[in-house]
């Protein structure tokens, strides 16, 4: 094994002298250059090298010949300063480019199956410009003709390198051959072809032989809609009207009848052109994997992105497909449903949401409880009417949606009343995310609902109380009127008695600015137990009092009930400090002892 090393290092040296005598690299690092080579070869030459190693040794190469490439120029710039001419290219220029591929064909000589390493290599080739690409493509595709992404990654390369559609072409269909099933390969079948349409298209525009695009920009579409329905705005110079209802002949200027130009023609034939493509394409890609809604949902969208001809027509065929197939899946109805407004292109781009368009979703999804009662199809239906109430990673305050948008949250409501009268609760819909969305304060009427739906049902109770944690750490606790904390310390203490309701206010306590309404919920519990006796409760309940009024600490109704507290049952003594704190930390503690019998206490 030295003697192979030895050997290979040797085959260098003249490499090396040329790089050194050429002022591109220094003596010293000529020598570290071999040190490190030496390491690498000893590597490879092991019984098993792993492909660490041969990636390391690529690697290393590269960004040393990266490194030439940089010190080359630098020599060249000086002489030419000193009117030298340029530096001839010799053995050195092309020893690193050489020496990589090499490494490369080792490597993937012994790990045949790694595609990954296939496709770097794959790559280095293209950005090299070496002359190898097509070899290696051809022995990618015999090695491994059942992987789509080779037949993908050669069409490419063909049609994007070379701009050869026919050999593009015949490697699509030659991939269609091996792997019917695959979607991605489908897919990329047809944006190939329409693409290469499009290109003569728009070659034929560009020598003013054509007019149009076979491409649409969807957001459009409203605009457009609207300026049908108002058409009489937007009469442009050379339109005349005819009220007589008969199609109006577009005149010369000779006054003489004039039949559809060429471009127009020209214009229809390629939109009935890619038509075909798009149907024949299609035909195959549902016949060959006839159960993927996927694979339609891709074909739908890349015919939303088309101007061709019969567009509307054919849309309505797929819809009508994708209906008959899967009309049993609630995914489809979802995605169905959320077609109608566009949803998330609408909150990706910020817009405003057209109820119009909400409504006929909620049209859909109604539809859909009709063919697919299940919990999924309740959660989907929630899930989507929380995104109108209180888009991702947004909060909203419910006060301001405007017009019939106010509805859907009761809306939303409704839809889980419905799904718990049918018996159809899953733990999804049970913890909606717009618990977590929408501010506690706005909120009151859900979280109410919701705990009285799962208060008979542990799990999903013990999933809302977790949930409830989140909002409460970034809103906070209520001062006064509704408090989802002391909400919930109220159920559990129903359902699981005090000591399970005195860890849960524990907790609850623990989050920033728990808030009064919790602290007095907390007294409240321990102050009833305490007039029965409890003595751990009295105890408590001074704790609470305290830990509330180093925050509330000018409330003088708090003063005023801790006070009456430890007056009827604990101790003068105990009564008088707490009289004596208020007084000193009460900016005005005439309202504090105003209402007080004080009695003989203090």
């Amino acid at each position: 094994m030295a003697d192979i090393v030895q050997y290979k290092l040797e085959r260098m040296v003249d490499e090396l002298e040329d790089l050194e005598q050429r002022g591109i690299f220094t003596r010293q690092e000529i020598a570290e250059i071999v040190k490190q080579r030496r390491k690498f070869e000893y590597r490879l030459k092991r019984p098993s090298p792993l492909k660490e190693d041969f990636v390391a040794y690529i690697e290393y190469e590269t960004q040393l010949d990266a490194l030439r490439s940089l010190r080359k120029k630098s020599v060249t710039r000086e002489l030419k300063k000193q009117g030298n001419k340029n530096l001839r290219k010799s053995k050195s220029d092309l020893a690193g480019l050489i020496r990589i591929i090499d490494i490369y064909e080792l490597a993937l000589k012994r790990y045949k199956g790694d595609i990954d390493l296939w496709f770097r290599y794959l790559e280095f080739c293209k950005l090299r410009k070496n002359g190898r690409m097509k070899k290696a493509l051809a022995k990618l595709v015999r090695l491994h003709p059942k992987v789509a992404g080779v037949w993908i990654y050669a069409a490419a390369w063909e049609f994007d390198q070379n701009s050869n559609v026919v050999a593009a072409r015949a490697l699509m269909q030659e991939g269609l051959r091996f792997c019917p099933t695959s979607e991605d390969l489908w897919v990329e079948y047809l944006r190939m072809e329409l693409t290469y349409l499009n290109k003569l298209k728009a070659r034929k525009v560009a020598l003013g032989e054509d007019k149009g695009t076979l491409t649409r920009d969807p957001r459009t579409d409203d605009e457009k809609q609207w300026k049908d329905e108002n058409k009489e705005l937007f009469m442009t110079l050379d339109e005349k009207e005819d009220n007589s209802g008969e199609d109006v002949v577009p005149e010369d200027n000779n006054g003489e009848n004039v039949e559809p130009d060429e471009s127009q023609m020209n214009q229809e034939l390629f939109a009935d052109h890619g038509m075909n493509i798009f149907r024949t394409v299609y035909g195959g890609a549902i016949e060959a994997v006839p159960s993927s809604l996927n694979l339609r949902k891709r074909f739908f969208e890349i015919l939303e992105g088309t101007n061709l001809s019969h567009y509307e027509d054919m849309c309505k065929e797929v819809l009508y497909d994708m209906k008959r197939d899967f009309s049993t899946e609630p995914e489809f109805w979802d995605w169905l449903a959320r077609q109608e407004c566009n949803l998330e292109a609408v909150l990706e781009n910020g817009q405003e949401i057209k109820i119009p368009h909400v409504e006929k979703a909620i049209q859909v999804y109604e539809e859909a409880l009709m063919s697919v009662p299940s919990g999924t199809m309740f959660s989907l239906y929630a899930s989507f009417l929380s995104d109108i109430v209180a888009p991702k990673d947004e909060e909203i305050d419910l006060t301001g949606l405007s017009g019939d948008a106010e509805n859907f949250l009761p809306h939303l409501l409704s839809v889980y009343e419905r799904a718990e009268s049918m018996g159809i609760i899953t733990e999804y819909l049970a913890c909606k995310q717009i618990l977590t969305k929408v501010p506690v304060s706005k909120s009151e009427n859900l979280w109410q609902k919701a705990f009285k739906f799962y208060a008979s049902k542990r799990r999903y109770f013990d999933k809302l109380v977790e949930i409830s944690f989140l909002p409460l750490a970034r809103d906070g606790g209520s001062e006064s009127g509704f408090s989802l904390s002391s909400t919930i310390v109220g159920f559990i203490l129903q359902k699981d008695g005090i000591h399970k309701a005195r860890d849960t206010y524990k907790r609850f306590l623990a989050l920033p600015h728990p808030g009064l309404a919790l602290y007095r919920k907390c007294i409240e519990l321990e102050t009833d137990l305490a007039s029965k006796g409890d003595k751990d409760s009295l105890a408590n309940a001074r704790k609470l009092y305290e830990s509330a009024l180093a925050t509330y600490d000018q409330n003088v109704g708090l003063w005023q009930d801790y006070y009456r507290m430890e007056a009827k049952m604990g101790t003068s003594q105990k009564a008088t400090a707490v009289y004596w704190s208020a007084m000193k930390t009460l900016k005005d503690a005439s309202e504090f002892t105003a209402s007080l019998d004080l009695g003989d206490e203090v």
